[in-house]
């Protein structure tokens, strides 16, 4: 897929925010947009991921202040060149107006000719049109929306401990910036794609992470897209060649919790993840001793 250039893209438009919002108000615009245009909830949309993806690289550059004031002075200077152009373009704009007033003042004589009659059964044949359109469109989502739940109750599941993400960069041995890359920055790159389980970079070989994201999504957008640093990119591939899906076990039904049980299953989530990590780490161990 063709990647568009940043200075070609409204990035405050994609997120609906002004080009005055607060960091606060940017990441509270791509949380709601992302909450609809996220490809889990698109399942059957193939610009899902496209439309999730530009939006997450509109977050990523507008809540850095550096890359944020940088595209800011490049969308100020093509504001000011479209001003130029419009102020040299206001006489033929002047005149096309004047067009469309006058074809609409000749198309609105025209409505006044018709008959009280007539033009109330061509209000009743323009609602009887648009009403049966959007009828369709209604009836249309709500089969979409009942494919895609039956959909998601017979897919398969995505275990993220099955489908960790080797990630390499270059890294010469005598660098002790590790070729630009730390836990923090990683992060802050492949976190735009969704959820991250783990994410741990190789004590022993420099130039080597493992991470896991919650999603089947998430992961294959992170290894299509991301590249990190322009001058040292990423290289993202799965560890085991490609996605392993797992079979989903089958729920009897909504299960109600009460807020101690609440409490015990965000703790065992915590220990469990602590635990990923560290199965990783000694992975990671492992494999570098061999």
């Amino acid at each position: 897929m063709n990647k568009k250039n940043i200075e070609d893209l409204d990035l405050y438009s994609i997120l609906d925010v002004k080009i005055t919002a607060t960091e606060a108000e940017i990441k509270k615009a791509y949380r709601k947009k992302a909450l609809v245009c996220h490809p889990d909830k698109n399942p059957d949309d193939p610009k899902a991921a496209e439309t999730f993806h530009e939006l997450s690289r509109a977050l990523e550059i507008l809540i850095d202040k550096s890359a944020r004031d940088a595209y800011d002075k490049v969308l100020r200077a093509k504001e000011a060149a479209q001003l130029r152009h419009q102020e040299l373009d206001s006489k033929r704009q002047k005149l096309k107006e004047d067009l469309e007033r006058r074809e609409r003042e000749a198309h609105s004589s025209n409505k006044v000719n018709l008959t009280d009659e007539q033009k109330l059964a061509a209000e009743i044949e323009r609602l009887q049109r648009e009403g049966s359109k959007l009828l369709l469109e209604e009836q249309k989502r709500v089969k979409e929306e009942i494919q895609r739940t039956l959909g998601r109750l017979n897919e398969p599941g995505w275990d993220s401990s099955l489908n960790r993400i080797k990630i390499k960069w270059n890294v010469d041995k005598n660098d002790s910036n590790n070729g630009g890359y730390n836990e923090s920055n990683l992060r802050r790159f492949l976190k735009k794609y969704g959820e991250i389980v783990a994410l741990i970079i190789s004590p022993k070989k420099r130039g080597s992470a493992l991470i896991e994201f919650a999603t089947k999504e998430a992961s294959e957008m992170a290894v299509e897209f991301e590249k990190g640093l322009p001058d040292n990119p990423l290289t993202l591939k799965w560890l085991n060649e490609r996605p392993i899906i797992s079979i989903k076990k089958d729920a009897n039904g909504p299960s109600l919790v009460s807020d101690r049980d609440y409490e015990s299953i965000v703790l065992t989530k915590m220990r469990q993840a602590a635990e990923r990590q560290k199965l990783i780490e000694e992975m990671l161990n492992e494999e570098h001793e061999k």
